[in-house]
C-alpha cells in the first residue's frame, strides 16, 4: 500500500535503459519488407530536367486518371524572348485559387518584354564595354518572378509530394531539375471558439483548433519570447502527420526535451490522426489506469506549463495539446486556479482531493461496513438499512456493481446519442436510478 501511494503522488523518473537486439537472420519476410520500404524512402528519386518525364512520374504516383482533385496546370513561361514549358501541381480544396491566380500564374504568364539578362557597363578610354552576366533561370524565377512570401527549392519527388499533400503547390519548369514549392494553403478550417470541456469564468476564452499553425501562433502570442522553440516532425509512415514539439529554451530540462523527441521520432507506426493515439504510444506505462500526460484544449494552460519548463506536443488535426511530464496534482487543478487568490485555490484543491478519495473508496467502504463491520454503524441507521434490504434479492456487492454499470451506460448514452436527446436520457436515467435506489 505504501508503494502504491508513492507511485500515485510522487514523480518517478522514467527508465532510460533501452534494451534491444538486432537479429542477424534475413529470412523473415516482414523484416525484408520493412528494410525494403526504408530503402525506398531513403533513396528518394530526384527530379529530372525534362518536364514531361517529371509529369509522367507524378501522374503515375498520384493516379491522376482516377483522382479528381489532383490538378496539373500546364502553361508557357516567357523569359528573354524564350518560352519554357511549365506546370503547376496542386490539390483542389487544399489551396487558395486566388493566391495561385494572382501571385503565381499572373506574374509567370505575363509577357514582360523588359526581362532581359542583367548586364553591367564600363567606360574606359572612350571605349564602352558591355558585359552580359550569365543568366540563371532558377535564380531569376526564385528572386524576381514569384511574389510569394513562402517559397522553397526542392530537388526530390518526396519533398514535392510532402509539400503538395499539405496544401502547397509545386512549380516545375522545363530544363530545371529543381522544383519550387510555394505556400498557397487555403483550405477551410474551424475558427477559434470557446473551450467546451475546460470552461472558466476568469481567464482566456480561446481553445485550440485542428490547424497546427493556428495552434502554434496562439502559443506565440501568449509567450512573447524568442526562446520559444517549436520543432516540427512527422509521425506515421503512411499518414505523415505533422507534430510540433514546443518548449522554452534554457528553461526546459534538456534531458526531458531529448526524451520527448526520442519517443516521438522512434515510433514505428503506419498512421496517427489524433493526440490521444500519440499519448498512448509515448507514455511510460500503457497498462496504468491513471493518466500520465496532461491533455488540454486551452492555449493559456499549455503556455503556463511551457513557462514552467515542460514540453507541449501539438498534433495536426487534433484540438488538444499534450503536456509532459504530468504529476498527480496537475489533474486536480483547474485553469482558473491561477486567477484566484492562493488561499481559495488551495482550498479548492483540497476539496477536489477529498472528492477524489470519496469517489474512489466510498463503494468499497460501504460494502465493507454493511457486510462485515456493522458495529461501526449507529443502531437506528443499521435498522434502517436492514429494513430496506429485506425486499432486495441481490447482495450489496452486486447492487453496487449494477449501479456503477448503470451510471456508465447513462453517461455513454448521453454522449453518443443526438444532442436534443442526450440531456433527456440523462435526466430520465437519473430519476430511474433514484427510484430504484430508494426501493432498495
Amino acid at each position: 500500500m505504501n508503494n502504491l501511494f508513492k507511485k500515485l503522488f510522487l514523480y518517478q523518473e522514467p527508465n532510460n535503459d533501452y534494451s534491444f537486439s538486432l537479429s542477424d537472420s534475413t529470412s523473415n519476410e516482414n523484416d525484408i519488407n520493412f528494410n525494403n520500404s526504408n530503402e525506398e524512402k531513403s533513396s528518394s528519386t530526384n527530379l529530372y530536367s525534362n518536364l514531361s518525364v517529371n509529369l509522367d512520374y507524378i501522374k503515375v504516383k498520384y493516379n491522376s486518371l482516377i483522382n479528381s482533385d489532383i490538378k496539373i496546370r500546364e502553361f508557357n513561361l516567357n523569359i528573354n524572348g524564350k518560352e519554357y514549358k511549365s506546370a503547376l501541381l496542386f490539390i483542389d480544396g487544399l489551396i487558395s485559387s486566388e493566391s495561385i491566380n494572382n501571385f503565381i500564374l499572373k506574374p509567370l504568364m505575363y509577357r514582360n518584354k523588359s526581362s532581359k539578362a542583367p548586364a553591367s557597363t564600363a567606360i574606359a578610354s572612350n571605349i564602352s564595354v558591355r558585359r552580359v552576366k550569365k543568366f540563371n533561370l532558377e535564380d531569376y524565377i526564385y528572386s524576381s518572378l514569384v511574389p510569394q512570401n513562402s517559397m522553397e527549392k526542392v530537388k526530390s519527388f518526396e519533398d514535392v509530394f510532402s509539400g503538395v499533400n499539405i496544401g502547397d503547390c509545386a512549380l516545375m519548369v522545363d530544363t530545371l531539375s529543381t522544383c519550387f514549392v510555394i505556400d498557397v494553403k487555403g483550405f477551410e478550417s474551424r475558427s477559434i471558439s470557446e473551450p467546451k470541456n475546460e470552461t472558466v469564468i476568469r481567464g482566456s476564452q480561446e481553445s485550440f483548433v485542428e490547424k497546427l499553425r493556428t495552434n502554434t501562433s496562439m502559443l506565440r502570442r501568449l509567450i512573447n519570447n524568442e526562446n520559444l522553440i517549436i520543432e516540427d516532425t512527422t509521425v506515421g509512415k503512411i499518414s505523415n502527420t505533422k507534430v510540433a514539439i514546443c518548449y522554452l529554451k534554457d528553461i526546459a530540462n534538456n534531458d526531458l526535451v531529448a526524451e520527448v523527441k526520442y519517443r516521438i521520432n522512434n515510433l514505428n507506426i503506419d498512421h496517427i490522426t489524433s493526440s490521444g493515439q500519440l499519448e498512448q504510444l509515448i507514455q511510460d506505462n500503457s497498462y496504468s489506469a491513471f493518466p500520465q500526460i496532461i491533455a488540454t484544449e486551452r492555449p493559456d494552460k499549455a503556455a503556463n506549463h511551457i513557462l514552467e519548463g515542460r514540453v507541449a506536443v501539438i498534433v495536426n488535426g487534433s484540438p488538444y495539446s499534450l503536456i509532459m511530464p504530468g504529476v498527480f496534482i496537475d489533474f486536480l487543478s483547474s485553469p482558473e486556479d491561477i486567477n484566484l487568490k492562493f488561499q481559495y485555490s488551495n482550498l479548492l484543491k483540497i476539496v477536489r482531493i477529498i472528492a477524489f478519495i470519496i469517489t474512489l473508496f466510498l463503494p468499497g467502504i460501504y460494502v465493507a461496513i454493511t457486510n462485515y463491520h456493522t458495529e461501526l454503524l449507529p443502531t437506528e441507521l443499521l435498522f434502517t438499512i436492514a429494513a430496506s434490504r429485506n425486499t432486495v434479492p441481490f447482495p450489496i456487492i452486486f447492487e453496487i456493481l449494477l449501479m456503477e454499470i448503470s451510471f456508465e451506460l447513462i453517461r455513454e448514452a448521453g454522449l453518443r446519442v443526438p444532442t436534443p436527446i442526450g440531456p433527456t436520457i440523462g435526466i430520465v436515467g437519473a430519476l430511474i436510478l433514484r427510484r430504484s435506489s430508494s426501493k432498495c
